[in-house]
């Protein structure tokens, strides 16, 4: 039997809430969302994006990153068209939602290990919320999970702590025992605002190495994560 990671919840006065990232942090997402937007450039005359390009554009949404694509390649279009261009990529990734992609190494245990010693778990992505559930479903991960927001759950979207401030209402924590985990600077800069602690994956989708983002803590494999968290509430 592992040994609790804190004093039982019973014995305090909120419930201590982790709040997670989801592409690149919970879930390896960038197979099918780099052959999503690929498929979508070269529909529309445009060329493919390299899967390590495609990686790094991962992390502020499907439009933020069709934008990125076009502008490699010097690339602009219409309002218009850029719309279309959105809709398109959500029916295909939606339809093709979870080809490739699979929890990172060592997260089922450790959702189950913190939910055990009393954490609440919830998603705060900028990942639209219906295809949020549809890929956790999917991979039967939603159980873990008190509440899911995705960018349009609330109309605002990280790096706005208020989106976090709301994720942690929801799912019936406060800011004072949450902790975020994500992967990039979008997820660092949102907890820095919201003033709650920040534990970094390396493993995820970032052009800058995330030890170089501040983070109050890295772990490079989710079997770290409850000895970490462990460290920040001391």
């Amino acid at each position: 039997m592992s040994t609790p990671i804190f004093t039982p919840l019973s014995a305090l006065l909120s419930t201590p809430i982790l709040v997670f990232d989801l592409d690149g942090t919970l879930v390896d997402t960038a197979p099918d969302l780099a052959n999503t937007l690929n498929v979508i450039l070269t529909q529309e005359g445009f060329e493919p994006v390299h899967y390590n390009e495609a990686r790094i554009m991962i992390g502020a949404g499907a439009r933020f990153m069709i934008e990125r694509a076009l502008k490699a390649q010097q690339a602009s279009v219409t309002p218009a068209k850029l719309d279309r261009m959105f809709d398109d990529f959500i029916e295909h990734y939606v339809a093709h939602i979870a080809d490739a992609s699979q929890p990172f190494p060592g997260l089922v245990p450790a959702l189950d290990r913190l939910a055990a010693s009393g954490f609440t778990l919830a998603v705060c992505t900028n990942k639209l919320e219906g295809p949020s559930r549809l890929l956790l479903d999917a991979l039967d991960l939603t159980k873990h999970f008190a509440f899911i927001c995705g960018q349009d759950t609330f109309s605002v979207k990280k790096p706005d702590p208020e989106v976090l401030k709301l994720t942690i209402e929801r799912a019936g924590g406060t800011i004072a025992d949450a902790v975020m985990i994500g992967d990039s600077a979008t997820d660092i800069d949102t907890a820095r605002a919201a003033g709650i602690p920040v534990i970094a994956v390396d493993f995820g989708y970032t052009e800058i190495p995330v030890a170089r983002l501040n983070p109050d803590l890295v772990i490079s494999h989710f079997d770290a994560l409850p000895a970490a968290i462990a460290g920040l509430r001391k």
